[in-house]
């Protein structure tokens, strides 16, 4: 496998392995190891949040001499205008290439580059939009993603800050942000059910309550019931 082949990997990995939280609401989560990662996402066909899709995506890379690591990043959480303040709980994967640093992430819900993108600064376009990694000396991090997403942002939006320079070599050494994201009361993701993914065409995202659809830059969103949640749930995500 190849550098240039990431692209397609990435945009196929998107569509097939969806961004939901269903263990940790059901509290049925296992340790992070990499059998358990494997059974989870290529055996039962379930997705996983950031620490599970990208540690797997790592795996993956390092079984085809890829040179990667995992580092941990901070949200920004854009209603409170402030970083998330569980601490580092975003993993995401740093690849060289070439004497070349990039960012390749498949854990941050429907706000994927789907292509990796370099520590230099370079803004990379793909399907879901513009995307680029900027150095900045922060609390949370030496470099910074922003993303303007296709059809959504006018403006570059802050994703999230990263350090760059305290990688993680082994997966199980991210049970701690597991266990943060599974029982912390400021997690967004241990209240509801929360399931995206990439479509041909846009995106799809469910919750308990609403089903959003983009498709070709239109937005059709439905209020929905329980049983209707299970209905799209076995359609979409099944």
């Amino acid at each position: 496998m190849t550098f240039q082949q990431l692209d397609t990997i990435l945009e196929e990995t998107a569509k097939s392995i969806p961004f939901e939280n269903l263990c940790v609401i059901g509290n049925t989560f296992n340790d992070l190891t990499k059998e358990n990662l494997m059974n989870k996402m290529l055996v039962k066909n379930e997705g996983g949040l950031c620490y599970e899709l990208n540690s797997l995506l790592y795996l993956f890379l390092i079984e085809n001499q890829f040179d990667v690591s995992l580092v941990r990043g901070v949200v920004y959480d854009h209603d409170k205008e402030q970083y998330q303040t569980l601490g580092r709980t975003h993993v995401v994967i740093l690849v060289t290439h070439k004497d070349t640093a990039y960012l390749i992430d498949t854990g941050f819900g429907g706000n994927l580059p789907l292509k990796p993108v370099p520590l230099s600064g370079e803004e990379v376009v793909s399907s879901n939009g513009e995307f680029r990694v900027k150095e900045a000396d922060s609390p949370h991090g030496d470099y910074i993603f922003e993303m303007k997403l296709k059809h959504k942002h006018l403006e570059w939006r802050t994703g999230y800050a990263f350090d760059s320079g305290d990688p993680i070599k082994d997966v199980t050494q991210l049970n701690d942000i597991q266990t943060i994201i599974a029982t912390h009361s400021g997690s967004p993701f241990n209240k509801h059910p929360l399931l995206t993914k990439r479509t041909d065409n846009g995106n799809v995202t469910l919750t308990d309550t609403s089903f959003t659809q983009w498709k070709d830059g239109e937005m059709e969103k439905e209020e929905i019931d329980h049983e209707r949640y299970q209905k799209l749930l076995n359609i979409w995500f099944e």
